[in-house]
């Protein structure tokens, strides 16, 4: 039988060991896994390194040949990760959210990688099944990359597309991927609240992905709020005490108000990939809202609603305290501030080793999860 989704899908258990071969005869894969493990001073003996980085690899991946098997091996640098760039990840919400039933879950998105891959290891840890992960095809301009992903349940949303026509047949066929996956394959899918991460702090759903979920509706026999309801949406907002790319996103955020645009370099997305995985977090949380019912008439309704359980589960740390006060120059507004493990004096450093310019979008990416919270519990 054809398979519909081929071009989007995940890599099945078949096609797990072609890519890995393929990945390790990538010298541009086997490059960016020593950056990663050691740092941008290593590249300069990436050509005598990389020989030893695949003999490591071809070992440790040498009887891997399916999904589940390639992602239990990845766990084990994904806890590194955590122990070695965290000050501790801790998680809420599951406990109200069956393991047995798939779910949609829509995040806010601070973080290429990091994002879905805490969400999936807070799933995994708690007994759920591990998460198909939507990812723009901006991201795998590169066959490795591509086969990266793939390979760890990632599906492909193809934004790159140039018609109207293309765009519309392209939604319609992620729209019944991300349908089929939730209600007859019983896997949950990730995808991420808006196109880009929130580089501005500000975490705000676009409507025009829950227009394109409505998409794969029959409107013969379902109304819109009982889509919503069948799709068995969960909101989910993961706090990140520090954002490894706060200074890059500033830079860009500060051209573009001084320039008017901001031209990204070629490799900068795979080098914000590495600078939040390797970079320094501090306290991380993860939390799971809950499932949205059927009582809504518009995608913006949904928006709406989904936007209140992130904002109303964003843990806030002293840092975004310290950052609407340095903006605001007012008190303290009495919200409930978690435990940090960042000093003021190393916030205080972190924004100042910035340029005068980058500062105000530093402090504002830090400061406006506070003040989207007090908007929410605005008296109307």
């Amino acid at each position: 039988m054809s398979d519909p989704f081929a071009a989007i899908r995940p890599y099945n258990d078949g096609e797990v060991r072609p890519a890995i071969d393929r990945l390790l005869g990538s010298e541009d894969f086997l490059k960016a896994m020593l950056r990663l493990r050691f740092g941008s001073w290593i590249l300069s003996f990436a050509p005598l390194l990389r020989p030893f980085a695949r003999f490591y690899l071809r070992r440790q991946f040498a009887d891997v040949d399916g999904v589940h098997e390639l992602q239990m091996r990845v766990k084990v640098y994904v806890e590194r990760m955590i122990e070695d760039t965290t000050a501790g990840l801790t998680v809420s919400g599951l406990e109200h959210l069956d393991p047995e039933r798939a779910h949609l879950f829509i995040s806010n998105h601070r973080d290429i990688a990091m994002d879905p891959a805490l969400t999936n290891y807070a799933l995994h840890r708690a007994g759920h099944q591990t998460l198909r992960i939507a990812i723009g095809d901006n991201l795998l301009k590169e066959q490795w990359v591509a086969d990266l992903m793939r390979l760890n349940k990632s599906f492909i949303v193809q934004r790159s597309v140039s018609g109207p026509r293309e765009l519309l047949a392209n939604s319609k066929l992620l729209a019944r991927y991300i349908r089929s996956s939730v209600q007859e394959d019983n896997v949950p899918i990730w995808i991420a609240q808006r196109e880009g991460r929130a580089k501005d702090g500000r975490d705000r759903t676009e409507a025009a992905i829950i227009k394109m979920l409505s998409l794969s509706r029959d409107k013969q026999k379902e109304s819109f709020g009982d889509h919503v309801a069948s799709l068995r949406i969960v909101p989910v907002a993961i706090s990140y005490e520090l954002d490894p790319c706060d200074a890059m996103k500033a830079r860009e955020l500060s051209q573009r108000q001084s320039a008017g645009d901001y031209q990204k370099s070629e490799q900068e997305d795979v080098a914000s990939i590495g600078q939040g995985i390797a970079g320094n977090k501090g306290r991380v949380h993860v939390h799971f809202g809950t499932p949205l019912g059927s009582d809504f008439e518009s995608p913006a309704e949904v928006a709406t609603a989904i936007d209140a359980q992130i904002i109303q589960g964003y843990r806030l740390r002293p840092v975004n305290l310290w950052a609407y006060q340095a903006l605001e120059g007012a008190a303290d507004p009495g919200l409930e501030i978690a435990e940090g493990s960042c000093s003021k004096k190393i916030f205080d450093e972190r924004v100042e080793a910035m340029s005068e310019d980058e500062r105000p979008f530093a402090l504002a990416s830090y400061a406006n999860a506070l003040r989207s919270l007090l908007e929410l519990n605005k008296p109307s």
